[in-house]
C-alpha cells in the first residue's frame, strides 16, 4: 500500500503539515515495517516526520505497529528493559555496569539495541562505543531467542538482545539512517518498546531535548507506564558519573516521589575514578573492577540502581488505593 497520501500530509513543511491520527500513523508505519512502501516514499517519511516533529497521537500509532511486530517474551516476574541505541563517544559506555548491577542484584534485565555501528563509512558514528560490543568483552554475547534470555536470567546477568533479532523490520527503518543522514522516527519508537508480556516492564527511557522529554512524560501518564526518565549520557539512559542528572519515575504512569531524585547540585568536590580509555575493553575491565569491589562505584550510577531497584519492587508488590482493600 502506499504511503504517499501520509507523506501529502505531513510534508507540507515545518508550517503547513498536517498531523496524523494515532490510527493514521499506525497504517503508515505498518506498510513501511511490512514492505508497503518503496524506498523513495520511506525516505520522504523519514525527512518529512523529520521537519515536523512527532505528535503523542502519532508516537502511540507508530509505536503500536512496531510492537505488533516484535519478538514478545513471556515473564512472570517485573522486568527491567533498557534501550541502548547511542553508545558514547567519550565518556564510558556504563549502561552495560547498570544492567549487571542490577541483574547481580536480583532483577530481570533485558537490554536492546543495534548489535554493530553504522553499516557504512561514516566516521563520526563509528567512534561511537556500542553496549554490545562491551557485553562481547565481558563474555555476555547478544542472545538470539527467548530461551537464551530466560538462561542469562537464571544466572543473574542481564540479557542483551539485537534489534535485528528483536524487530528484524525495525532494524530495517533504522538502518535508512545511513542512506539519509539523520535519525528517524524508528529511533524513538526503540526507546519506547516494550517486549515484556505477562508482567510488567520498568523501562529507560533518555532524552536529550527538553521538549522530547515532556512528551514522553506525557507518553507516560497517557498510557500508564512504568519508567524512569532521565536527560540520557550522550544518549544512553543511564546517570553521569560525574554528576546525578534529575531521575524521574512513573508507576503506572503517576510521577513517583519516591523513586525519583533531583538533580545533584553545587560544585562536584571529586571527580569518579573512570577508565582511561572509553573503548569497548578498557571499559569491560573497569565495570568488572567496579563489580567486583576493586574500584569505587560512581556515586550516581549507585543511587540510579537503588533507585531502579526500589521502583522494581513496588510494581512486583504494588500497593491498594486509598479506601480499597488489600
Amino acid at each position: 500500500m502506499s504511503i504517499a497520501r501520509f507523506i501529502r500530509d505531513i510534508g507540507r513543511g515545518g508550517a503547513g503539515a498536517r498531523s496524523l491520527s494515532h490510527a493514521q500513523a499506525h497504517e503508515l508505519m505498518a506498510s513501511v515495517l511490512d514492505g508497503g512502501a518503496s524506498d523513495l516514499q520511506i525516505g520522504a517519511f523519514v525527512l518529512a516526520m523529520r521537519m515536523k516533529g512527532e505528535t503523542l497521537a502519532e508516537l502511540t500509532g507508530f509505536l503500536e505497529a512496531v510492537q505488533a511486530r516484535c519478538l514478545t517474551l513471556t515473564s512472570d516476574e517485573p522486568v527491567i528493559v533498557m534501550a541502548s541505541y547511542n553508545g558514547s563517544r567519550r565518556l564510558p559506555n556504563l549502561t552495560p555496569l547498570l544492567a549487571m548491577w542490577l541483574a547481580q542484584a536480583g532483577a530481570r534485565v533485558l537490554v536492546h539495541g543495534t548489535a554493530h555501528g553504522p553499516s557504512q563509512d561514516n566516521a563520526h558514528d563509528k567512534a561511537r562505543v556500542t553496549s554490545a560490543e562491551i557485553f562481547q568483552h565481558l563474555g555476555l554475547p547478544a542472545v538470539r531467542d527467548e530461551e537464551g534470555i530466560r538462561g542469562r536470567w537464571s544466572r543473574r546477568e542481564p540479557a542483551f538482545v539485537a534489534t535485528a533479532t528483536l524487530c528484524p523490520a525495525l532494524q530495517r527503518l533504522l538502518d535508512v539512517r545511513w542512506s539519509v543522514g539523520v535519525r528517524n522516527s524508528g529511533h524513538t519508537v526503540a526507546k519506547m518498546l516494550n517486549p515484556v508480556r505477562g508482567a510488567r516492564a520498568l523501562r529507560l527511557v533518555s532524552f536529550t531535548h527538553p521538549e522530547f522529554g515532556a512528551l514522553m512524560a506525557a507518553w507516560m501518564a497517557q498510557q500508564g507506564i512504568d519508567a524512569m526518565l532521565l536527560r540520557g549520557t550522550e544518549g544512553e539512559a543511564v546517570a553521569d558519573p560525574r554528576r546525578r542528572p534529575r531521575l524521574d519515575t512513573w508507576i503506572a504512569g503517576t510521577p513517583s516521589v519516591e523513586w525519583s531524585a533531583p538533580a545533584q547540585d553545587g560544585v562536584v568536590g571529586e571527580l569518579p575514578l573512570l577508565p582511561p580509555s572509553n573503548d569497548a575493553a578498557s571499559t569491560a575491565l573497569y565495570i568488572q573492577a567496579v563489580l567486583s569491589g576493586e574500584k569505587p562505584a560512581p556515586a550516581p550510577l549507585a543511587q540510579q540502581a537503588q533507585l531502579l531497584r526500589g521502583a522494581l519492587a513496588a510494581i512486583a508488590t504494588p500497593r491498594p488505593l486509598p479506601g480499597k482493600a488489600a
